[in-house]
Formats: structure tokens, C-alpha cells, sequence
């Protein structure tokens, strides 16, 4: 549930991570990646316990991150662009909506935008194949045009500089640890999901620890949400 303290600024803009949150791929890119990364001599099941908690880093760093623990070799610049490729060609051919979120948003009386670590020509193809591209008026913000992945806050200070408010007057809806700490280093309101089927369990009290003041897990959530936090300004 939201805190209970007053909301320092008033609420006037809404900001959404992209992958896991609005497009449920964070599933699909996890199967890719422990696919892929299989072959080379690790336990799948150990593959997935690695890869889950990296979701919403980018794939560089989490890819660097997992061959390290794993003891395997740190992959090549060409080794990451294939793996890229798998994942990106898995994700833009199977990810569908989250059910629910289209209505949610819909619901929401707010400006919208997206700020995401992934690129922004793939974002906007994601989103416009599953019809959500229309919800945010207020553009689409990544970290290929910011300059800085997530947990920097970049994405989310260029978010809320291209509608023209501070962060201060966003809430932000995150499902990383990673996301979180980005939009809280912005100064944005925090919300944490955790609805999809990549989450790992214990999620929801990481999200919290991050600096989210409420968390849920399902979209139909959102709305009721966003009030209280709103009257809460």
C-alpha cells in the first residue's frame, strides 16, 4: 500500500518503464538469454537464478555480470551483438501487453510517457505492434538517446524535462530494482509491479527497499493507486 506521508509535490505526470511492466518480455528475454547462454557450459536452472535479479539492467551488464559469477569468458563485442539479436528478435516476436495494462492506463487521467534502457527504435515498434503506443502523449524517452542507462536517473530527468515538469510531479511505474533506484535518484514518486511472470519472489519488499512506496501486482491496481497518491499531494 502507499505510504501514508504527504507526497512532497503534486502529481501531475505519469512515467512507465517499457519492458516488464508494459510489454510482458521480460519472461520471454530471460528464456532467450538462459537459451543462449546454456551451450557454453552452465546449469540452466543456475542461468535463470543469475539472470532474474539483472532484469532491467542493460544487456551488456547483465550479460558481463552472469559470465563472471558463472567463471565462463567475458563475452566479445560481437558475441553481445548476437546475443542482442536473439534476445531483441524473441522479445519483438512473442512479447505481448501485460493484460490489463491498456486499460489501466486508460484510466488514468494523466500525461504519460515511456522511459526505458532499451533502444528507443525498439521501443516504439514494440509499442505501436501492441497498439499502446497511443497512451503516451508525453513521448518516449530511452537510454540510447539519454545517454545513460538506468540506475542513472537520465532517462527519467529527460522524461520529465520533454513533458515540461520536474520529476518531482511524476509517478513513476517500475518492476526492477534497477528502475526504482533510477527514478527515485530523479526524485519521481515510485510504484512497483510486480506482476509479471519474470518476477522473482521476495520482489515486492526489494521494490520497496529500492524507494517504492507501494507495490502491486496487478494492473487493475494502478488506477486506485495513482489516486491515493495524487490526493495524497
Amino acid at each position: 500500500m502507499p505510504t501514508t506521508e504527504r507526497i512532497p509535490h503534486r502529481i501531475t505526470h505519469l512515467v512507465s518503464d517499457c519492458d516488464g511492466v508494459l510489454i510482458d518480455s521480460e519472461a520471454v528475454a530471460l528464456q532467450a538469454l538462459a537459451d543462449h547462454l546454456a551451450p557454453l557450459g552452465a546449469d540452466r536452472e543456475r542461468l535463470i537464478a543469475l539472470i532474474r535479479p539483472r532484469l532491467g539492467l542493460k544487456l551488456e551488464a547483465l550479460t558481463l555480470g552472469v559470465c563472471a559469477e558463472l567463471g565462463l569468458p567475458e563475452p566479445t563485442v560481437a558475441d553481445l551483438a548476437i546475443l542482442r539479436s536473439v534476445v531483441e528478435h524473441a522479445c519483438d516476436t512473442q512479447a505481448t501487453p501485460v493484460p490489463g495494462v491498456h486499460e489501466a492506463l486508460a484510466a488514468i487521467p494523466l500525461t504519460k510517457a515511456v522511459a526505458s534502457n532499451s533502444r528507443l527504435v525498439r521501443v516504439q515498434a514494440l509499442l505501436g505492434r501492441t497498439g499502446l503506443a497511443e497512451l503516451f502523449a508525453g513521448g518516449i524517452y530511452t537510454a540510447d538517446i539519454a545517454g545513460r542507462p538506468k540506475p542513472d536517473p537520465a532517462v527519467y530527468l529527460a522524461a520529465a524535462a520533454g513533458m515540461g515538469v520536474g520529476a518531482a510531479h511524476c509517478v513513476v511505474v517500475e518492476d526492477s530494482v534497477t528502475g526504482v533506484h533510477a527514478a527515485v535518484a530523479a526524485g519521481a514518486t515510485v510504484l512497483g509491479f510486480t506482476g509479471g511472470p519474470h518476477s522473482p519472489a521476495g520482489q515486492a519488499d526489494r521494490l520497496r527497499e529500492a524507494g517504492a512506496v507501494a507495490t502491486f501486482d496487478a494492473m487493475a491496481e494502478l488506477p486506485a493507486l495513482v489516486d491515493r497518491i495524487r490526493s495524497a499531494g
